[in-house]
């Protein structure tokens, strides 16, 4: 049996907790009317699956918000949006006062940068005559963003990860060996939660089950080149860069955003969100190390000078940024314009906390200060798409493992001191953006 009939006999026996909205109900059959004309409950529906939908793809509540006040304006209503992370709550109001609420939500949420793109892209022609179409051909143009197949494939994805965790694990001192191992954990662990979001898994099932099988992985790989090899059993310890596929950059910095701008709401969620990922992750990953006699020991000093160091982390942040942007569904191109601003901006980050003394929140602070500066430059994108990829792999996801790792095996003041680290350089990661952002994006500096 195949994955697609797999996965449409689940759905044919199931009864979906979240149930689809019938959107085309709300429009009359054969009607020609142009949507600025429509009713008002036609209208709002339409300024609500704008925002649902570009909330699906990943973006904070501020460009969803942006993004239906934009349409509702067209459409001669007004709107005012409640977002979370995986709701809206909104009321829309006619100029005669004739107002019509609606609540929306999500099964789940996830990124997809691609259709996130799509998105933007129609609320700004939709300034160039949108509102002249009828509503059910909206609702036509918006199915279509809806059905739109991803890019690439499990195996794809997989190979992705594996690819990103193997560049990261350089970055973060590891050799070949940890390398390879790392590039085989990650992708086997990043292929399994593909297939697993494909059957809809709840959330918590995949992250535990793909950072299991990560971890497991690395020491098939590793045992191997042990025994045909006689590789120092030290080694080991880029297990770790493995299992950081699961990171959850995207919620994590777009959490950061959405404070900034007062969504405290939808801010706080996507926090909790990022921190439960985190937390499931890093202490399955302990478990399995204590099965298996793993441990996050320092790695083998590489011995390489300043300038061939910096050499090596240019192409290595670029391969990292663009495997992560590919697991976000970016095109090729969308994904190598975030790996050249993820490899001028990572590989600044650590050429500073190396040659200066400057502490590792400052340097995560105008590394991202920089991708921001740089992603205004390039046009045609959504902004979140280039900005978020590229700083991903600045989260700390090593020092976030082993700050779960020291505590659980009551080193608490080692614990203790991992996790203040992770923390100030998580929370200096959004303040670099947020600065760009307000020194470039007018329409983004004014609070109204």
């Amino acid at each position: 049996m195949s994955g697609e009939e797999a996965n449409s006999m689940l759905q044919s026996v199931m009864k979906h907790h979240h149930m689809q909205m019938p959107w085309h109900n709300f429009t009359p059959d054969n009607s020609n009317t142009p949507a600025k004309r429509a009713t008002l409950k036609e209208k709002a529906t339409l300024v609500g699956r704008v925002g649902i939908m570009l909330l699906s793809y990943g973006t904070g509540a501020w460009r969803v918000r942006d993004s239906m006040n934009t349409i509702a304006r067209e459409l001669n209503i007004s709107c005012s949006a409640d977002v979370g992370l995986v709701s809206i709550e909104y009321t829309c109001v006619d100029e005669e006062g004739h107002g019509y609420t609606q609540a929306l939500s999500l099964a789940s949420t996830g990124v997809n940068t691609d259709k996130l793109s799509e998105m933007e892209q129609f609320v700004m022609d939709f300034n160039k005559g949108g509102s002249d179409l009828s509503a059910e051909q909206i609702h036509e143009i918006l199915d279509e963003v809806e059905r739109k197949p991803g890019h690439y494939t499990a195996i794809m994805a997989g190979l992705a990860a594996a690819s990103a965790c193997c560049a990261f694990v350089f970055l973060l001192g590891g050799g070949l060996v940890e390398m390879l191992c790392s590039f085989v954990g990650a992708g086997f662990g990043n292929y399994i939660r593909r297939k697993m979001i494909e059957r809809r898994i709840t959330l918590l099932a995949c992250v535990s089950v793909s950072v299991a099988v990560a971890c497991i992985f690395y020491l098939i790989a590793f045992k191997s080149l042990v025994a045909i090899m006689h590789v120092s059993l030290q080694h080991e310890a880029g297990y770790i860069g493995a299992m950081l596929f699961v990171i959850p950059g995207f919620p994590f910095i777009t959490s950061g955003l959405d404070i900034a701008k007062l969504d405290m709401r939808s801010g706080l969620e996507r926090m909790m969100y990022a921190i439960m990922i985190i937390t499931v992750a890093t202490l399955v990953g302990w478990v399995v190390a204590m099965a298996v006699h793993l441990k996050p020991v320092n790695f083998i000093p590489l011995d390489l000078g300043v300038i061939p160091m910096m050499l090596l982390r240019i192409p290595a942040s670029f391969v990292g940024v663009f495997g992560f942007s590919i697991m976000f569904n970016s095109t090729i191109e969308m994904a190598t314009w975030a790996g050249i601003i993820g490899a001028i901006a990572n590989t600044l980050r650590l050429e500073l906390v190396d040659l200066t003394n400057i502490p590792a929140g400052a340097a995560a602070f105008t590394a991202a200060l920089v991708a921001g500066l740089l992603a205004s430059l390039i046009k045609g994108y959504p902004r979140i798409s280039l900005t978020v990829p590229s700083i991903v792999i600045m989260v700390p996801g090593l020092y976030m493992y082993r700050a779960v790792y020291n505590i659980g095996v009551a080193s608490i003041n080692v614990g203790a001191t991992w996790l203040t680290e992770a923390a100030l350089i998580v929370m200096f990661l959004p303040l670099g953006l947020i600065t760009a952002r307000i020194l470039t994006d007018k329409k983004w500096r004014y609070k109204d």
